[in-house]
């Protein structure tokens, strides 16, 4: 009994052991599956996810960018340009190519393209204007194109290079500006960004050449660090901190918001020059040190730029300058601009996960080219930024020049010098026959956007631009005799000119007798205070008179100075005679 009780037992205790290893084994054979559940799903969520280190995506955003401020850019040459380098315009294009055809040796060959390189050297000059406005219109329309599809080849781009680089050459002191550089050699690197002829959003064939991303990122560091140390080098109040007391005033074209920033308490001007130091100079380093540091730099210099947009009319520059910053980003940081399961973003899910599979495209004689046109790509703009950045690391650094004549890679910066008071020129017209009566009436003539009647709002108009508005920011602290156009602008006021009457807001002699004697006048602006009397009179400026900019003048009196000048004189209205 006692050895049956004890088989027994045995028995049961040897069946509880088998039974808790199977239970085990159970167990173990449904976490593995489990684990293995996870990991798919983990998987899974991975390939619906955008993967870091591509730039499909980031390569649409720059096309698209890069075409609005083309389209901008087009645009105000469209509206402007005939009535400052076309047939009758205030320097005619076609003079200024005659006169460089001269200096070359009378022929138009490979000096004169050399020289200025322009389509135009190509074209029939018989009508000028014409040849102005087909180039806007072209330019206009392919960046559009761009802009709306997000597609686009190397021959559209190039063509878009070609046409505004044609403009920038002929448009002479109107075009005189850093961003038009800018402007240049940022499309310029957008050209290598695309296929050569296909059309498409995500050319598989095309992948973006992480060499073309870093030309990109290498330009918004150039562009900072010469905004940077100009400033450093150059007025003293940037180093006192002190600028931005004088900045919102002063600056060539302010915005209603500039207004109410110059009022700003003097510690917060302070906080901006720091933080102004610190972006220019500190953040672009943060490209070199990995994706994430990349980024903060990227986002860092978008929202620097949104701020100045803001704050002022400063033309397309800093719409221009967000540019090259979105390179920073990558697919996986910029997906959230593209529908989810959307043509583009599904497109470059797929690529991700055909590459992760191994299923990448075989290398072809074109994929082989095209890689050797990025190294070259890459040597090119290495070797163009020599003269560049020994220019930065000079004592006696320049700012906005180029040292290439296609203006490839170029030197930047911005406001190296604040002026300390805002002066306007004020032209103004009389019906008068003597302009030394006391009883005369002098009539002012106001301009589109910069300032003039004390009554008027500042005007909003970025990214658009005018450009005779700007230039007569600088001819009010220049002198007439510097600025030569301005006697040009006031004979054509004096014969009631429409090409130039259309870059004005008002014309107080419009459907009037034309003006006996028209003069400039210097005054010296100031923003009113928010709040005081002159506020609640409507008064967004003050202003005192400093004196006269240039004395009467009357197209008689005009005639020897425009024939030395060989500007055709304005016709003299019959009711004179």
């Amino acid at each position: 009994m006692a050895a049956t009780s004890d088989s027994t037992g045995s028995s049961v205790r040897k069946r509880r052991v088998d039974s808790s290893k199977t239970e085990t084994k159970c167990a173990d054979s449904s976490e593995e599956h489990g684990a293995e559940d996870r990991k798919d799903t983990e998987k899974e969520k991975r390939l619906q996810s955008l993967q870091t280190g591509t730039y499909w995506l980031t390569r649409i955003v720059l096309l698209r960018s890069v075409a609005f401020i083309y389209f901008v850019a087009f645009s105000v040459a469209y509206n402007q340009n005939k009535q400052l380098i076309g047939e009758h315009g205030l320097m005619p294009c076609k003079n200024y190519l005659n006169s460089v055809k001269r200096y070359v040796g009378g022929k138009i060959g490979m000096a004169a393209f050399a020289y200025t390189p322009s389509i135009i050297w190509l074209l029939d000059w018989s009508d000028m204007d014409a040849n102005l406005d087909g180039i806007a219109l072209v330019g206009m329309a392919l960046s559009a194109f761009v802009l709306v599809t997000g597609m686009a080849n190397m021959v559209i781009m190039v063509t878009l290079w070609v046409l505004y680089h044609s403009l920038v050459n002929v448009g002479q002191l109107w075009y005189s500006f850093g961003w038009e550089s800018q402007l240049l050699e940022t499309g310029f690197l957008a050209i290598f960004l695309c296929p050569v002829w296909t059309l498409s959003q995500v050319p598989r064939c095309c992948p973006p050449s992480l060499i073309c991303i870093w030309t990109f990122r290498w330009l918004i560091v150039r562009i900072m660090l010469g905004a940077g140390l100009i400033k450093i080098r150059g007025d003293k109040c940037w180093r006192d901190l002190t600028c931005m007391d004088y900045h919102y005033e002063t600056q060539p074209v302010p915005n209603p918001m500039s207004y109410y920033m110059h009022r700003s308490p003097w510690w917060f001007h302070r906080f901006e020059t720091m933080c102004n130091h610190l972006i220019e100079l500190i953040f672009p380093f943060f490209t070199f040190l990995g994706r994430r540091m990349c980024m903060v730099n990227g986002a860092i210099q978008i929202l620097f730029q949104v701020v100045l947009i803001v704050s002022g009319n400063l033309s397309f520059l800093n719409w221009l300058t967000i540019v090259p910053s979105l390179a920073c980003f990558d697919d996986a940081s910029l997906g959230f601009l593209f529908h989810s399961g959307g043509g583009a973003q599904k497109a470059v899910l797929e690529i991700q996960s055909e590459d992760a599979a191994g299923r990448t495209p075989k290398p072809n004689k074109g994929m082989f080219i095209r890689r050797v046109v990025n190294i070259s790509l890459g040597v090119l703009i290495g070797y163009l930024s020599i003269p560049v950045v020994m220019n930065l690391l000079s004592s006696r650094q320049v700012m906005n020049t180029s040292f290439d004549p296609l203006r490839i890679v170029n030197t930047y910066g911005a406001f190296g010098s604040i002026t300390k008071e805002r002066t306007e020129v004020i032209f103004q017209g009389t019906l008068s026959q003597d302009p030394k009566d006391p009883e005369a009436v002098w009539e002012e003539y106001q301009f589109l956007c910069k300032p003039g009647d004390i009554y008027r709002r500042p005007c909003l108009i970025s990214p658009y631009h005018y450009r005779l508005d700007w230039l007569m920011w600088f001819a009010a602290f220049q002198t007439y005799e510097q600025s030569e156009w301005v006697i040009h602008i006031a004979g054509r006021l004096l014969s009631n000119d429409s090409t130039v009457l259309s870059l004005l807001d008002h014309n107080p002699f419009q459907s009037r007798p034309t003006p006996r004697w028209v003069r400039g006048e210097h005054f010296r602006y100031k923003f009113s205070q928010p709040g005081s009397t002159s506020a609640a009179q409507g008064k967004w400026w003050l202003r005192k008179r400093i004196g006269a900019y240039f004395p009467a003048v009357d197209l008689e009196g005009l005639r020897g100075y425009f024939q030395s000048r060989n500007w055709p004189h304005p016709h003299i209205p019959p009711n004179r005679n």
